[in-house]
């Protein structure tokens, strides 16, 4: 069986706290930074799409990365590409000096490049993150376009620093396929739901939303199933499955229910920046419920 890629097991893509006036809480994300780190998380993503990057600016998004990559000891990720890929090149040049340990490397969304643009955005940020690792991130229901099998096969086997895949396709034979033909290849899974059903197709991990709170759970899952005891991670993933749906949902999109959740929890987190906005009171009330199932195995 597989185990842990180059970056841990555990990988929680981080919320980014505001206080009450939606401003950038820098002592706050160093805060909830290390509760994460005690709290079985092997890594952070920072400025992904849980922590609004939309929202952030460059500015906002320099500081998060630098104060936080000094502040914890645990592998950090700058979450620096959207859909602009000259400005993309040159925010990931500047994260690459405050201390980050690797990039992830989303597909361009909205614009819906042809499968050859995709290739030179993601070649263009991995040679601006010098020797820095990227992780591609492949979420076709978010950016409108799926990397095809061949871009990633040849980003994967020919650029040196592109090392793996943040897999949020819903495709577990697709990802199966991907590992096949690549071997060694750090394969995370990119949606909670699907963590244990590309461990089985040999995956090394979870860049997670859920782990803001269940990152024990879920450590104690992985390893479960690299042990072979295969049962108890089906059992371990059952007391997952409300947490995952909790995460996100129409009413309350990722990350409005993880920044509830933290609330409940007494952590920083502030509310979402619009057009994301306040929680709806439900969200608090499901937190609350959850929080009550998990007992001491919360965290």
């Amino acid at each position: 069986m597989s185990g842990p890629g180059r970056f841990g097991a555990v990988v929680t893509a981080m919320v980014t706290p505001f206080d009450a006036e939606a401003r950038l809480d820098v002592d706050g994300a160093v805060t909830l930074a290390r509760w994460l780190a005690d709290h079985g998380n092997d890594g952070l993503v920072l400025a992904g799409t849980t922590g609004e990057s939309p929202t952030l600016s460059d500015d906002e998004k320099l500081t998060l990365w630098e104060a936080v990559a000094a502040a914890v000891t645990l592998p950090v990720i700058a979450g620096s590409s959207g859909s602009d890929t000259a400005h993309d090149i040159e925010i990931t040049k500047k994260a690459s000096g405050l201390g980050v340990a690797g990039i992830l490397a989303l597909c361009p969304y909205y614009s819906r490049p042809s499968q050859a643009g995709i290739a030179a955005h993601l070649r263009a940020v991995a040679e601006a993150a010098g020797d820095l690792p990227v992780l591609l991130y492949d979420i076709p229901i978010r950016t409108g376009r799926k990397i095809g099998r061949e871009v990633l096969q040849d980003l994967l086997t020919n650029v040196p620093n592109i090392v793996g895949v943040k897999d949020a396709a819903a495709n577990p034979s697709w990802a199966a396929r991907l590992i096949a033909d690549v071997p060694g290849i750090d394969l995370y899974s990119g949606d909670d739901v699907f963590t244990l059903p590309l461990l089985a197709v040999g995956a090394c991990g979870v860049v997670s939303v859920a782990g803001h709170w269940t990152g024990r759970l879920q450590q104690r899952m992985c390893e479960a199933f690299w042990k072979g005891e295969v049962e108890l991670a089906r059992e371990i993933n059952a007391r997952l499955l409300p947490s995952f749906l909790y995460e996100t949902g129409d009413e309350a999109p990722n990350p409005i229910p993880s920044k509830a959740m933290l609330r409940e929890l007494g952590l920083p987190a502030g509310e979402c920046r619009p057009p994301l906005g306040p929680a709806p009171a439900f969200v608090a009330e499901a937190a609350r419920a959850i929080i009550t199932e998990l007992g001491d195995d919360l965290g």
